[in-house]
């Protein structure tokens, strides 16, 4: 399993990964960019990594595709900077894996390589944050050295959340 930045190269299985989703929410984020122009999303997702173009609420991210050859098994996104409502609620990584590559330990994987990144950016501490019903992304954290630090709880559409908010020393 390889860390590379978004590119041309796995356009296919990008667009087959986003058919295998279908409906369900999406994680990270840079999943729900409009990838019919694929150049230009190539280009959207650069611009995060730039600073530029940004909206409003949003900081400095790089994405990251975890690759096993030339298929797409999972996406991660790194925050550079929190901004007080990122660090509220969000973090500093967010991730998925392709549905048919889940219950592999690949959560475990690309999270670890996405805090190698960070640590050789220089970051020196990571907020990680997950819904306290999703065990599969609490035991991921944990695996990667997170210890909670806290829960809060979102009232969104009539629905509560409570959400857990780890930290990582690097």
């Amino acid at each position: 399993m390889q860390l590379v930045k978004p590119s041309l190269r796995y356009r296919q299985s990008y667009l087959h990964y986003i058919v295998e989703l279908g409906d369900e929410e999406r994680y990270p984020f840079p999943l729900d960019f409009d990838c019919q122009n694929f150049e230009a999303m190539l280009q959207r997702n650069q611009d995060f990594a730039d600073g530029v173009n940004l909206p409003k609420g949003f900081v400095a991210s790089e994405t990251y595709w975890l690759v096993s050859g030339a298929e797409l098994v999972g996406v991660a996104n790194l925050r550079l900077s929190l901004n007080d409502s990122i660090r509220h609620c969000g973090g500093h990584i967010g991730l998925g894996i392709r549905p048919s590559y889940r219950g592999k330990g690949l959560g475990v994987e690309l999270l670890g390589q996405t805090i190698a990144v960070a640590k050789l950016k220089g970051m020196e501490e990571l907020h990680i944050h997950c819904y306290q019903n999703n065990l599969a992304s609490a035991k991921m954290i944990i695996a990667n050295g997170g210890v909670l630090h806290s829960e809060i709880e979102l009232e969104d559409d009539n629905t509560a959340a409570i959400i857990q908010r780890y930290r990582v020393q690097l």
